[in-house]
């Protein structure tokens, strides 16, 4: 289950391209915070500060505390822009939540176990989705789903549907979709026998003179 985690921000009242990128020379990352019952509010966080929470918290599916303005509120973060040659992090939004209503994040799988297909034919095991898009209170969200692998054979799959969620986390994704499968490891073509030349493919002849000679036949005879 996610843990909430703690950031300050400090109001901001200006806008615009040029406010922004002095925030930035300063330290600190321009965003929004709103919600259904709110209004939405300009403010600035420490990039230093929120750098430093990303390394430690999953950031779609951890509940962050945010005081502005001496209230606290509990908010999900919702976008965050990167540059995106630097990667330096240029504006976040957060949702402001409401006790008791539920939210669509996208939660990521965790595969668990070594299939059967590895263990017994040295299959590969290949995941095809990595994250699940859910609707959840936010109060009882997990920071990740686990799906056992361990009974898939070679040439099997396990999908959406087949997987078990925690209680309260209702799956948005359509429940055929796969998300890991065992394929057959890939054959290996095997080496020509001790003293035997590999076939060098022939030239096939000509059959026909090439256009020039049919041509030059041709004035021959008119000669």
């Amino acid at each position: 289950m996610s843990t909430a985690a703690r950031l300050s921000a400090s109001p901001r009242t200006d806008s615009g391209k040029g406010v922004a990128r002095t925030l930035r020379r300063d330290g600190r990352i321009p965003g929004i915070i709103y919600g259904r019952t709110r209004q939405t509010k300009a403010l600035s966080i420490s990039a230093q500060e929120f750098e430093r929470l990303l390394e430690r918290v999953a950031a779609e599916t951890t509940v962050i505390e945010v005081t502005l303005d001496g209230a606290t509120s509990r908010t999900l973060i919702r976008e965050i822009q990167r540059d995106p040659i630097r990667r330096h992090i240029l504006h976040v939004d957060f949702q402001e939540l409401v006790a008791g209503e539920k939210v669509t994040v996208r939660i990521p799988i965790v595969l668990q176990g070594i299939p059967e297909g590895v263990r017994t034919a040295a299959g590969i095991l290949s995941q095809v989705i990595h994250e699940l898009e859910c609707r959840v209170d936010p109060s009882n969200m997990p920071s990740r789903i686990t799906v056992d692998v361990t009974d898939i054979a070679i040439g099997h799959s396990i999908h959406v549907g087949e997987i078990s969620v925690p209680e309260g986390v209702d799956v948005l994704d359509d429940a055929g979709e796969t998300i890991a499968i065992v394929a057959a490891p890939r054959a290996e073509e095997a080496p020509p026998p001790a003293g035997v030349e590999p076939e060098v493919p022939v030239e096939p002849e000509l059959i026909r003179k090439p256009k020039e000679e049919e041509e030059g036949a041709e004035a021959v005879e008119e000669e």
